[in-house]
């Protein structure tokens, strides 16, 4: 006679199929068995797994851009993990034992969790704080690892902030923790960023040589996801730099891996990059026709935040198709999105270029409204970056 698993076991199992859904990036599978997790954590009566559970529930809507369901969550979580804690740290001082490390560690993990939200909702100041506390207990717990995560959370936000160069002092950090204890998949991580933030910084030859050191790295590990990751960015150096037959060479390498991984959400991005490439290359109608076919997907997908962005760049191709009207209708869709799902960022940039296609049509008073919201906005959250380019996208369509 076959034995039924018990709760504990089911649990465990649940955890172990999430943790491998999550690493295909198949999110809503993960929400689907964390949530299940959290009610047979709560039908057992055992606290650290419902903390555990929520942290993971958390987690998923963060990577399905639904940041404020993943607050409630989050905050659940520390509220749990801090009861598992704090009683146990006023008797030890500061001799943990592992039952406290674990809920220590929980906290941190959970505070980092929230910060993320908060960069998604686009108020990256708000994320230090929370980025901050996880870093301090990391510190106090000597877990040089996850310190290196954190650091590396932080100088995300700086970049959000509009401040790249404080991000590459914090990155320059990260780099030899991670040299230090051999995380080689966390240096090319690393390598990625600092490139990331060399192209922020209108160097893109500079930022060409760290990706291009990622990607040796992640082709030794055999790491075909971060291999995928490294040549996209390379891809977008080399449209940068004025060259999109070669950036189309290198996205169309990036499209075979993720198809053959399965992984729609990244076949999803490298489509809508290969769009962008023909759009740099004056192709502008192949642009729409890769643009729509990643639209379908990320609405299939359920992926939001990814639709804002394709519809965005829709926008952008009908504007140099000299057709504003349609643009307008593209760029008011991605606005509606972005507002829902509160990215800032994203707000700002639309109604910025909703602003230059009222410049383009001589309708002056509805351009300098649509600039005057997207200025200040830029200026509530902080972030220079926008603010600069507000100001060079106003110059150039008055």
């Amino acid at each position: 006679m076959e034995k039924s698993s018990s709760p504990v076991q089911a649990w465990e199992q649940h955890r172990n199929q999430a943790i491998a859904c999550y690493g295909k990036n198949q999110f809503r599978e993960y929400l689907t068995l964390s949530e299940q997790n959290l009610e047979l954590a709560r039908t057992l009566g055992d606290t650290p797994k419902e903390a555990i559970a929520l942290n993971q529930v958390g987690l998923a809507h963060i990577r399905l851009w639904q940041p404020q369901q993943a607050l409630q969550f989050l905050q659940q979580a520390l509220v749990l993990q801090r009861a598992l804690g704090q009683p146990q740290l006023e008797v030890q001082g500061e001799c943990f034992p592992q039952t406290v490390v674990l809920p220590l560690f929980g906290q941190a993990t959970t505070l980092n969790n929230i910060g993320s939200v908060y960069s998604q909702l686009g108020e990256p100041q708000r994320a230090l704080e929370f980025f901050n506390q996880a870093l301090a207990i990391f510190r106090e717990l000597g877990d040089r690892r996850v310190e290196a995560v954190t650091l590396n959370s932080i100088a995300l936000a700086y970049i959000r902030l509009g401040q790249p160069k404080q991000a590459l002092l914090l990155c320059n950090q990260i780099l030899p923790i991670r040299r230090e204890l051999g995380d080689r998949a966390g240096e090319a991580a690393t390598l990625n960023n600092v490139g990331l933030i060399y192209s922020d910084l209108g160097q893109p030859r500079k930022a060409l040589q760290y990706f291009k050191q990622a990607l040796l790295i992640q082709k030794e590990l055999g790491d075909r996801t971060g291999e995928a990751t490294a040549l996209n960015n390379i891809g977008s150096v080399y449209s940068d730099l004025g060259e999109p037959q070669r950036a189309l060479l290198i996205h169309n390498q990036i499209l075979l891996i993720r198809q053959d991984l399965g992984d729609r959400f990244g076949e999803a991005t490298t489509l809508n990059n290969i769009g962008f490439a023909y759009r740099d290359a004056g192709q502008l109608h192949q642009a729409l026709d890769l643009y729509h076919q990643a639209l379908a997907i990320r609405e299939t997908l359920g992926d939001r935040p990814g639709q804002a962005t394709t519809l965005n760049n829709i926008g952008f191709a009908y504007r140099d198709l000299k057709q504003p009207q349609r643009s307008l209708d593209f760029y008011n869709r991605a606005l509606i999105l972005y507002r829902e799902l509160k990215d800032r960022p994203g707000e700002i940039t639309t109604l910025a270029n909703i602003g230059a296609i009222w410049a383009e049509l001589e309708q002056s008073d509805w351009a300098k409204d649509f600039y005057q919201e997207a200025q200040t906005l830029a200026e509530k959250i902080g972030n220079l970056f926008l603010l600069d380019w507000i100001q060079v996208l106003r110059a150039a369509n008055p």
